[in-house]
């Protein structure tokens, strides 16, 4: 009898550890282009940001390029939903990261831009046009450029 409720808590812990850990990670399973069809919060904090733009190409008013997986981000204390898109064709030179608030209330976006037919031995970074989205404070400016700066091909 002893063993059998051993055995039972141990299935219990493991268990429990196992949905602690998929907890966890769920914030790498939505991407950015598929974010407003799953959650209304995300919808309307999309929509708020992106109202009264009209310089901004469809791709990223619609959020319809390529997306990596979105990632949770907490700086001290305030957390963050954070998620890059690109342009399909022109993944290079064409780029949106974009941060929700946890609560969705707000959004903000960082739209950057690459000359075309940037040179192979010139330093993107150097070159870009940057565009922040929702006038983010300079905490979220900086979790949204390490989102940039974290990609191999961005030096």
């Amino acid at each position: 009898m002893r063993l059998m409720r051993n055995l039972m808590n141990a299935l219990l812990l493991g268990a429990a550890a196992s949905s602690l850990a998929v907890a966890a990670d769920r914030d790498g399973e939505y991407r950015l282009n598929e974010l407003q069809s799953t959650d209304a919060g995300y919808r309307k904090a999309w929509q708020n940001l992106v109202e009264d733009e009209s310089r901004l190409p469809d791709w990223v008013m619609n959020l319809s390029g390529t997306a990596t997986p979105m990632h949770a981000v907490d700086d001290q204390g305030d957390k963050y939903l954070v998620g890059g898109l690109c342009e399909k064709s022109d993944c290079k030179g064409q780029r949106l990261l974009v941060a929700f608030d946890w609560d969705k209330s707000h959004a903000y976006g960082l739209y950057v831009q690459v000359p075309e037919g940037l040179p192979q031995d010139k330093s993107p970074s150097k070159h870009a046009s940057f565009r922040w989205r929702g006038k983010p404070e300079p905490a979220v400016q900086k979790i949204l450029d390490e989102q940039l700066k974290a990609d191999p091909n961005w030096y």
